[in-house]
């Protein structure tokens, strides 16, 4: 019989709101996803925007490794939180994850992402109407919430978004 306290905290509002607070934060995460080809995960680093709901999106090209990825198997997750000086673990960090769902020109949400997404990355002008580039929402599922030393959560997809 384990005897041992868990080293979660039971999560409360203070949890969900600072989990949110690093998502809209962030001006990118590192998000790994499957390989196709051989199961194997890979990270990379991609600028994320938040839609009217709270739920992270993505602008990917097509030409992409990781775009590949999401189109074959959706699930992935994202790591947000800045480190500062000193220790990188004694600062809040998230890691979330997300089902992609993926939102090609025609989708009739994609204008809306359009105008959000470029009012947090203004410079994607240069390429967001490229034919090859279109959005991913990557739905959350899960979350892992490190808040500082002695304050982890386990957070459920609803305590992550806002639905507006």
């Amino acid at each position: 019989m384990n005897d041992k306290p868990s080293v979660l905290r039971p999560t409360d509002d203070e949890a969900r709101q600072l989990a949110r607070q690093l998502m809209s934060e962030a001006p990118w995460v590192a998000l790994a996803v499957l390989e196709p080809a051989t199961g194997w995960p890979s990270i990379s680093r991609t600028i994320i925007a938040l839609d009217e709901d709270g739920v992270p999106f993505i602008l990917v090209s097509a030409l992409a490794a990781h775009t590949g990825a999401l189109k074959t198997d959706g699930r992935c997750s994202f790591l947000v939180g800045e480190p500062g000086k000193g220790d990188p673990l004694a600062y809040p960090r998230l890691s979330v994850q997300a089902q992609a769902e993926q939102f090609t020109r025609e989708h009739p949400h994609f204008s809306a992402l359009r105008t959000r997404f470029l009012a947090r990355h203004s410079k994607a002008q240069l390429y967001i109407d490229l034919p090859d580039f279109y959005f991913f929402r990557l739905m959350p599922q899960s979350g892992s919430l490190n808040g500082g030393f002695g304050k982890a959560f386990r957070l459920e997809g609803q305590d992550l978004v806002c639905r507006a």
